[in-house]
């Protein structure tokens, strides 16, 4: 067994991960086809090539346009544990989910969660992969919307739903997290958990991540890379022992960041930090869980020792219940030893 077969082999919860990014790129194209959803190409290599932002926001858009029913909602769900688990042996997944993003399509919300929750639970029956979701708040729109999203997920409870999170930009392109300090009190008061994707970028602020965990109270943090530019913000952060899930290959292809051990989220490994990973958007930025650990890791200078405790802490931060934590820690600890031998 190579270095990079133990990595694949070894259980993973992916804690960040976008829904409609899970979808099968065959899928994409023949669903796309069936609503008359226009694609720049069905050549899928050149699909997702990007030269810039619309590209990509093409891709993006057309993908939620082409999940019209709830049947091809619940099928891309189960397809992307049968694929994740296949690729990375995936044990538990939480999905971000912008109930905003669809409702072009006339689908409502809890239309949306039930039917990624029938593929999601025929899912775990047939693999074992565990799951919760995420409503998610997108920063584009008005902080009034974010505060009527979580209006919606109180409304209408759903046993799937934990928590929220936050995704793009604002309309001045930046992240501003305290902008949306309602919507996160809100959801706090009433048990929802919270995690945002905050110093992204080299546009970032290193600061953001600090409002973030701080300001709205977030238990858990979305990339956060520029926190190793900022001495005062990672100390804080890292005391404090707030997780962050970070997407290695979205480094890669939004900010053109290399795989080598001065990479930041390796910095973030060795300062102390509790880092996971996961692949942000799989489909269109042609990853895997697998990939994650097998390729950008060694790449980074980090090995099968820093793998586990890379997963480790996917586990420990999941927003599961705690006999479900501690079975897939025993599997997990079981695991590092066969592949360690």
């Amino acid at each position: 067994m190579t270095p990079e077969d133990a990595l694949r082999l070894l259980p993973k919860a992916e804690l960040h991960c976008h829904f409609v990014s899970t979808m099968r790129a065959s899928t994409l194209v023949e669903l796309a086809a069936r609503h008359r959803v226009p694609l720049r190409t069905d050549d899928l290599d050149a699909l997702f090539a990007y030269e810039g932002l619309p590209d990509f926001l093409d891709v993006f858009n057309a993908a939620h346009a082409a999940l019209t029913t709830g049947d091809e909602i619940a099928r891309v769900a189960y397809e992307g544990v049968e694929d994740a688990v296949r690729a990375g042996n995936l044990r538990y997944r939480e999905y971000f989910v912008n109930p905003d993003n669809f409702r072009d399509a006339g689908i409502g919300y809890t239309s949306l969660v039930d039917a990624m929750t029938d593929g999601l639970v025929q899912a775990e029956r047939d693999f074992g992969v565990g799951f919760r979701i995420v409503a998610a708040i997108n920063r584009s729109l008005p902080a009034a919307t974010a505060v009527d999203l979580v209006g919606t997920v109180l409304a209408h409870p759903r046993d799937a739903v934990v928590g929220i999170g936050m995704d793009d930009l604002t309309p001045e392109l930046t992240e501003d997290p305290l902008r949306f300090q309602e919507a996160y009190a809100l959801a706090a008061r009433h048990g929802l958990r919270g995690t945002a994707h905050v110093g992204e970028t080299l546009s970032a602020d290193p600061r953001n991540v600090a409002d973030a965990v701080f300001g709205l109270g977030v238990e858990r943090v979305d990339h956060g890379y520029r926190v190793v530019d900022d001495a005062d913000v990672l100390a804080r952060v890292g005391e404090a022992g707030v997780p962050f899930v970070c997407t290695p290959f979205s480094t890669r292809m939004l900010s053109g960041w290399g795989f080598d051990p001065g990479h930041r989220i390796a910095r973030m490994v060795r300062a102390g930090l509790r880092v996971t990973l996961a692949t942000d958007d799989a489909v269109f930025f042609r990853t895997d869980i697998g990939r994650e650990y097998s390729e950008a890791l060694p790449a980074m200078g980090l090995g099968l020792d820093d793998a586990v405790r890379i997963a480790r802490v996917g586990f420990e931060a999941a927003w599961c219940d705690e006999s479900q934590r501690e079975r897939m820690l025993a599997d997990l600890r079981g695991a590092a030893l066969a592949l360690s031998a």
